[in-house]
């Protein structure tokens, strides 16, 4: 059994109540000193992420703007942020939580004497509230806003969700839904005997290994995002590599999509460097289909894909990353599969067999240790 480390508490109500007003008193005292109202937003641009070699993630850099009322280019941003804090605000003293759609739409109104409207769409009010994240210092979760729980959990693994006790061995093989919050708290890990996670990119696969009880036959929670990997399912993840001390290994398709999800798991992703800390698992492992599985495991060439240029396009550019630039495995298993001209998708194990997956080729993988770190 895994053993379990400190669990970092969820904060309480006073303290996110707490830098919401801060931010809030700094306009209010501006106001009142007759000085023009601002305050400093973090540049959450490419310009502002480097890479932290030592801690191995992303990070966002110390770059601010100031976002002010009295500035023609920005007093409608200003006016957007403030409109959004409150609506984040109410959410705190109602203790409910929402949707990113229902903030948008609860901040949305036509400004008096006008024909102009505070939010058009909700392109508008997302990358406000992805602000307010970054300045506060809090997630989104942590400010009661939930996206679309996308993710599945299967495994020996016992998790408090909202009161309810739920034994994720017992869940068929369709599993438990992950919910967008999974913060101690909202959800808390009672027990766990696994050994290790799989996170799996397709829900095709993820259907495969639970009905074919792979968890059980070798001890191991299935997670899924349904492709890109929702952040209720990344932090979980986290939660279980840092609480429980399980190994996270990455199953994901032989494309340059496949590695970008991988990226984001490993070390975060630059729209979200501010959350890589708490998002991002450095020692997370990329199990395949790896570029030479093909030759490995007899895939005819004629099961995969041609590459276009936008492929080849994509690769070159993550084998650049500076995270894969110094690593001689993953610049030859990009250049591999360049060479090749081809991709693969992990249904394309079916040619072999239906259950060849969870046969042959993951026992396989992890037996051999054949895997990308």
């Amino acid at each position: 059994m895994a053993a379990r480390a400190k669990i970092v508490k969820r904060l309480s109500t006073k303290e996110v109540t707490g830098r919401i007003e801060g931010m809030a008193d700094t306009v209010v005292v501006a106001a009142r000193k007759g000085e023009d109202p601002r305050f400093d937003i973090p540049v959450r641009a490419l310009s502002n992420v480097s890479f932290n070699e030592k801690k191995r993630i992303i990070e966002l850099g110390n770059n601010r703007t100031a976002r002010q009322f009295f500035n023609l280019g920005m007093a409608k941003k200003f006016m957007q942020t403030m409109l959004v804090a409150d609506a984040l605000m109410a959410l705190q003293r109602e203790d409910v939580t929402t949707s990113l759609r229902e903030v948008y739409y609860r901040t949305k109104h036509t400004i008096n004497g006008s024909s102009e409207n505070t939010f058009d769409n909700q392109n508008e009010s997302d990358p406000i509230i992805e602000d307010l994240e970054v300045t506060l210092a809090l997630m989104r979760e942590e400010l009661h806003v939930r996206a679309k729980s996308w993710g599945t959990i299967i495994g020996p693994v016992t998790v408090i969700d909202a009161g309810d006790t739920v034994d994720c061995t017992r869940q068929g093989v369709g599993g438990k839904t992950v919910p967008s919050i999974v913060e101690p708290g909202y959800l808390d890990i009672k027990k766990c005997s696994a050994d290790f996670v799989l996170l799996v990119e397709k829900d095709t696969q993820f259907s495969r290994l639970s009905e074919d009880k792979f968890w059980k036959k070798h001890n191991c929670i299935l997670l899924t995002g349904n492709g890109q990997a929702p952040r209720g399912v990344r932090r979980l993840a986290r939660r279980l590599h840092d609480e429980w001390k399980l190994p996270v290994y990455v199953l994901m398709d032989n494309d340059p999509w496949g590695y970008y999800i991988y990226s984001v798991i490993k070390q975060g992703s630059i729209n979200l460097a501010f959350e890589s800390q708490r998002l991002a698992i450095p020692d997370a492992r990329f199990i395949g289909l790896s570029s030479h599985d093909p030759e490995k495991y007899g895939l005819p060439r004629n099961v995969g894909i041609k590459l276009n240029d936008k492929d080849i396009s994509r690769a070159k550019e993550i084998r650049k990353y500076p995270w894969f630039e110094k690593k001689k495995a993953w610049q030859t298993e990009i250049q591999q599969m360049l060479d090749s001209g081809l991709k693969y998708e992990l249904d394309a194990l079916a040619n072999k067999d239906f259950r060849f997956l969870t046969n042959v080729y993951l026992p396989r993988k992890l037996k051999e240790k054949d895997w990308l770190d």
